[in-house]
């Protein structure tokens, strides 16, 4: 009887133990603790202090006996009141590698699926959850971690290679999670980045070739190497025609200066066999020489005019230089002025006296001061005689007044 008491009483404290310690966090001397995590479901409030194992009472018997057993077994057993904060606390989970799964000083709970979140304790409002070691938050953290950097990974080498095609950007991606979505947006951005880079750099050298090519023959030649991007062949192209138009405008100023050297001499000889570009570039060159050529005739025709009373041929073989001469003589109207300045101050009497603005004409100022000189010498000398007649005229009917009155008398 005594040893079937005894195992019922083994048996007792065993079941009581075992229920005591499933309680969140440990007893302290006086055997009672602080509840502090889903605290309601063992009926009590959290935050409210309370006893396990008659705690509060001087243990005596086999309990005594017991709780000494039970208290020299988790002497290092850590309550979440032992820690001043709560990343000491955080510090030393994480030292233990704890988890919902693994907590034998029940940190975290009571060793049921209901409250062993992997989250020791009160975590305060805002917290870093995922500094805690093995938590949900730490691993998907770490989940969200790993997809970003595949994510970008992935997102790269197509990025590179729509860019370096030139195709339009599109950085959306249909799988993975939304870290791992916009990962590959950011991974995506920068390939499409750096193959913008490197096509550029290769048209710059496709357009280099390609002009070299156009400086040295009229047909282009594509290399295959550009014929399969279409950016690298217009660009090739672009050079080999830029090239070749920098030929055509040289060529072309050639045979500009060649006819214009020809319509100076006045010998017009177009190039043969050679494009119409060419040729009517010699032509225009020629109608410019001829133009100067013509201007210089007509320039000493016209100052000519200065110093010639009547105009004279110039002694030329050339009809054409001839009419441009006389044209030039005759376009001259200053001379014009010239005449009538000088007739008119002849026709007053006074004394010759060139204006300096007609200096260049003085020739021509001189002789029609002289033909105005003349008239007025003239008119003077006419009025001269009308009035010498005039004089002789009274003296005669005075005396034929005088002769009839003595006549008269005699009678």
């Amino acid at each position: 009887m005594n040893k079937r008491i005894a195992f019922f009483a083994l048996v007792f404290t065993f079941l009581f133990g075992t229920f005591a310690s499933a309680h969140p966090g440990r007893t302290d001397s006086n055997g009672g603790h602080t509840c502090r995590t889903n605290c309601g479901s063992w009926g009590l409030s959290t935050g409210e202090y309370h006893y396990h194992n008659g705690g509060g009472t001087t243990p005596s018997g086999s309990s005594s006996s017991s709780s000494s057993s039970s208290s020299s077994t988790n002497i290092n057993d850590k309550d979440c009141t032992d820690f001043a904060t709560y990343d000491d606390m955080i510090a030393y989970w994480n030292s233990k590698g704890y988890s919902a799964t693994y907590d034998p000083e029940n940190l975290d709970g009571w060793g049921n699926g209901k409250v062993d979140d992997g989250i020791p304790c009160e975590a305060p409002d805002g917290y870093d959850l995922t500094k805690i070691k093995n938590s949900p938050q730490q691993k998907a953290h770490q989940q969200e971690e790993q997809d970003s950097a595949k994510g970008e990974k992935d997102g790269y080498p197509v990025g590179l290679k729509d860019g370096y095609q030139e195709a339009t950007s599109n950085m959306t991606s249909s799988k993975g999670s939304e870290a791992y979505k916009t990962a590959y947006a950011v991974g995506y951005k920068k390939g499409y980045e750096d193959g913008k880079k490197k096509i550029e750099a290769e048209k710059t050298k496709a357009y280099n070739k390609g002009y070299e090519l156009g400086k040295k023959q009229d047909k282009i030649a594509i290399p295959s190497a550009y014929t399969s991007h279409a950016g690298l062949k217009k660009a090739f192209e672009d050079g080999f025609n830029k090239a070749l138009s920098e030929r055509v405008v040289e060529k072309k100023k050639e045979y500009s200066s060649l006819g214009y050297a020809d319509g100076k001499k006045d010998v017009n000889s177009p190039p043969k066999d050679v494009e119409e570009i060419y040729v009517r570039a010699y032509q225009e060159g020629y109608s410019k020489g001829q133009g100067e050529l013509k201007e210089s005739y007509v320039k000493q025709g016209y100052e000519a005019a200065f110093t010639m009373l009547k105009y004279k041929e110039l002694n030329l073989n050339n009809d054409k230089f001839k009419d441009w001469y006389k044209e030039g003589f005759q376009s001259n109207k200053v001379v014009v002025k010239i005449k009538n300045a000088g007739l008119a101050l002849g026709k007053t009497g006074e004394p010759l006296k060139i204006p300096s603005k007609y200096s260049k004409g003085q020739i021509i100022y001189k002789h029609y001061y002289e033909l105005g000189l003349k008239e007025y010498e003239e008119e003077q000398s006419s009025n001269q005689k009308a009035a010498a007649g005039g004089a002789g005229a009274i003296a005669l009917s005075w005396l034929g007044r005088r002769f009839y009155v003595a006549k008269k008398m005699i009678k």
